[in-house]
């Protein structure tokens, strides 16, 4: 693992800690942000709700706006279709139980995962005409690249509303209202890289407007921070850049999701072993509650989390949460099976490793994007995993930093059936017949972009500090850079010449955990993950790279590291 630290000019660092009233350490870390003048700084640190633009300044959102307040003057049957996963789940409760709120009487609809596939599928289309026959459909996080399927509601008669955020494959879909901040070839704005979830929330804040301007009582019944929970899981757990809108929806949402009156997210909560008042943050949204989400949608119907999050009866929240976690642990133990296998599989390749792309027919594609994740972070390497339906491979993909995996699937776009995504993470299908030709040009591609050397991991040091600078206030200067996440990764301390004095102390054979003193003799704990195998040395001068966050354990906080990597001192 390389190490990189990049000196800050001093006369910079010296300027922030002085006009913020900071540490030089957090003044270091937030020159890296790249924020020129200070007043965009404390912008940044102290994110402000008033700060959101006006939605109307997103392409078309006014129209969809006008389009949805006036379903609701004709009581028109509405349709509130999403994915199944974090983000489309969470954008399906807001509009639904918003316009609820307004006085509508939104019936919802989720793609079930192995029935009828991902998004706006054909199979799904057809479901809701039969069982539905709405006069209009939102299709929320999915819709962009399902031009055949939009065709075939609108000459059903039902208008349709896409509000999504991926990119489009083969142009926009032009029968119907395209909410999309991507539309906008190549400009940057503070709304681009919303999730789907906040491009929900936008929406209803645009049809409050819309409300508003026609003198409509509506437009005051709202209160649109009540949804700000929804926005922060699913806009965390979709690994969307943490920065401008996203920051501040993040940010403040995390505050209204620690409030805890969501009956679905106490229920779940308490089922994924969190206590009363134990704090929600990014980490328990990624590994605790998003995958309990996730993998119902994954194994079965993610209508399921839908209903939980709607639900104000907290003995049925519970009900829903205990069959979601059982379709985690389940989607666990299929997951090990194929996360064995693809490793075997990666081992034996002849040729050097670029891009990777491995499909097995009895994989289920429900959780090979896990699988994907997992491949990806232990090589180095682009990865895309494969399940089997029918006559289609299909699965998703993973990528590492310094590489647009949609740049690199457009490559390969003649040879797939359909595929979308982000930079960092893509869904594909494909022919079965046209797995080998895909996995040579996606090598290939992959090896081209990077010129044939693919760069080392790397531990990026944001700055160098002493253990005696780790204390409460230190933990506070760092809360004041939260959330962190994608666009906005959380800062890594390198500490020089310590030595341990105690052994550590391995558990579960893979992780081990440690102490360290300071040089007054206080001491800090810490914990290793799947570091057993390579523990430092008792007694010797090590340089060590640290995670630091507060750990909440038996009513008390305090300091905890995670040591990412050591070496030995110089």
């Amino acid at each position: 693992m390389r190490w990189k630290y990049v000196p800050v000019e001093e006369e910079r660092i010296k300027t922030l800690s002085r006009e913020l009233g900071v540490s030089a350490t957090l003044a270091e870390v937030i020159a890296r942000l790249g924020i020129q003048d200070v007043e965009g700084v404390r912008e940044y640190l102290k994110p402000r709700l008033q700060e959101l633009g006006d939605p109307f300044r997103i392409p078309n959102l006014k129209a969809a706006g006008e389009r949805i307040v006036d379903a609701r003057d004709r009581s028109e049957k509405v349709v509130v279709f999403g994915d199944y996963d974090v983000d489309g789940v969470t954008s399906v409760v807001l509009l639904v139980s918003a316009f609820g709120r307004l006085g509508m009487k939104p019936e919802f609809v989720v793609p079930r995962r192995m029935e009828e596939g991902y998004g706006l599928s054909a199979q799904a289309v057809e479901r809701v005409l039969t069982d539905f026959q709405p006069d209009l459909l939102l299709a929320v996080d999915c819709g962009t690249n399902s031009r055949s399927e939009v065709k075939v509601l609108c000459s059903r008669g039902v208008d349709v509303i896409i509000v999504d955020h991926h990119r489009a494959v083969e142009g926009i879909p032009d029968d119907c209202i395209v909410v999309n901040p991507h539309i906008e070839a190549d400009t940057i704005r503070p709304w681009t890289n919303l999730s789907a979830v906040g491009l929900a929330f936008k929406l209803v804040h645009g049809i409050l407007k819309c409300l508003r301007e026609r003198k409509d009582s509506g437009g005051w019944d709202i209160e649109l921070k009540d949804y700000l929970d929804l926005v922060a899981m699913g806009t965390i757990a979709d690994l969307v850049p943490l920065r401008d809108e996203n920051r501040i929806l993040a940010r403040h949402g995390l505050a209204v999701l620690n409030e805890n009156r969501r009956h679905g997210v106490r229920a779940l909560s308490q089922v994924a072993g969190m206590k009363d008042g134990d704090r929600i943050g990014p980490v328990e949204i990624s590994f605790r509650l998003g995958p309990r989400i996730n993998a119902c949608g994954r194994l079965a119907d993610a209508a399921l989390p839908v209903k939980m999050l709607l639900s104000g009866n907290f003995a049925s929240c519970v009900k829903i949460a205990r069959q979601l976690d059982d379709y985690n642990r389940e989607r666990q133990e299929i997951e090990r099976g194929i996360v064995e296998e693809a490793d075997r599989i990666v081992e034996e390749f002849d040729a050097p490793l670029t891009g990777i792309v491995l499909y097995n027919g009895g994989w289920h594609p429900g959780v090979v994007g896990i699988v994907a994740s997992r491949i990806s972070r232990k090589y180095n390497r682009p990865a895309i995993v494969l399940g089997k339906e029918g006559e289609l491979a299909k699965g998703s993909g993973r990528g590492i930093k310094g590489l647009n995996l949609v740049r690199v699937l457009e490559q390969c776009d003649d040879i797939l059936d359909n595929w979308g995504g982000h930079p960092l993470a893509v869904g594909v299908s494909l022919p079965c017949k046209n797995v080998p030709e895909f996995q040579k040009r996606f090598a290939r591609t992959v090896e081209e972009f990077f010129s044939g050397a693919i760069p080392s991991p790397e531990l990026t040091v944001a700055a160098w500090i002493e253990l005696e600078d780790v204390n409460d206030a230190f933990l506070c200067e760092l809360d004041l850079l939260c959330p962190f996440g994608q666009g906005n990764p959380e800062p890594l301390f390198g500490v020089r010449k310590v030595e341990l004095r105690r052994p550590p102390r391995v558990f579960q054979e893979c992780h081990f955990r440690f102490e360290i003193e300071n040089r007054q003799g206080r001491r800090l704990f810490g914990v290793a993950w799947k570091k057993a195998h390579d523990m430092p040395p008792l007694n010797k001068p090590l340089d060590f790279i640290f995670r630091v966050y507060r750990n909440d354990h038996g009513g008390r906080q305090y300091p905890q590291l995670e040591m990412m990597d050591w070496r030995a001192s110089k």
